[in-house]
């Protein structure tokens, strides 16, 4: 039934309570799972603009994704399921839905809540947004 199993992570105990959630179903299904950090960056919401003034270098944008990917499964027995790690840089629930469908994903597994750009105001807005767009079912772990 699932064969690719997409995990969208911030390193939240949200984040984490899905990916146990995806193993226990990729196990069951003899799945992969791609676990997916997305660098949120300025340009992904406004577009580039030379005003801005932050700056925030290739090297820093990919030691950010490495270590949410190391939080994320940190402590958790993978249970000799695939896991491809992987981090793309722009909108979340762009990106998210981008991969639905390039990387031909059955299923996407994701936490209701996370860490936002802006912790606390629109909570969940992320996986609100892939729910409605995505192209294959989505779990929403709480």
């Amino acid at each position: 039934m699932f064969k690719k199993i997409l995990v969208a992570t911030d390193a939240s105990e949200y984040s984490r309570r899905a990916l146990k959630t995806a193993l226990d179903l990729a196990q069951k299904f003899q799945a992969k799972i791609e676990l997916l950090f997305v660098a949120y960056t300025p340009e992904a919401y406004w577009g580039y603009n030379s005003a801005y003034t932050i700056e925030i270098t290739q090297e820093q944008i990919e030691e950010r994704g490495r270590l949410t990917l190391e939080e994320t499964l940190e402590g958790i027995d993978v249970k000799d399921v695939p896991i491809e790690k992987k981090m793309i840089q722009g909108h979340p629930s762009n990106i998210i839905l981008e991969e639905i469908v390039n990387e031909k994903i059955d299923l996407v597994v994701m936490g209701s809540h996370g860490y936002g750009p802006i912790a606390g105001a629109v909570l969940g807005s992320v996986s609100q947004r892939v729910l409605r767009k995505a192209a294959c079912p989505v779990l929403i772990v709480k």
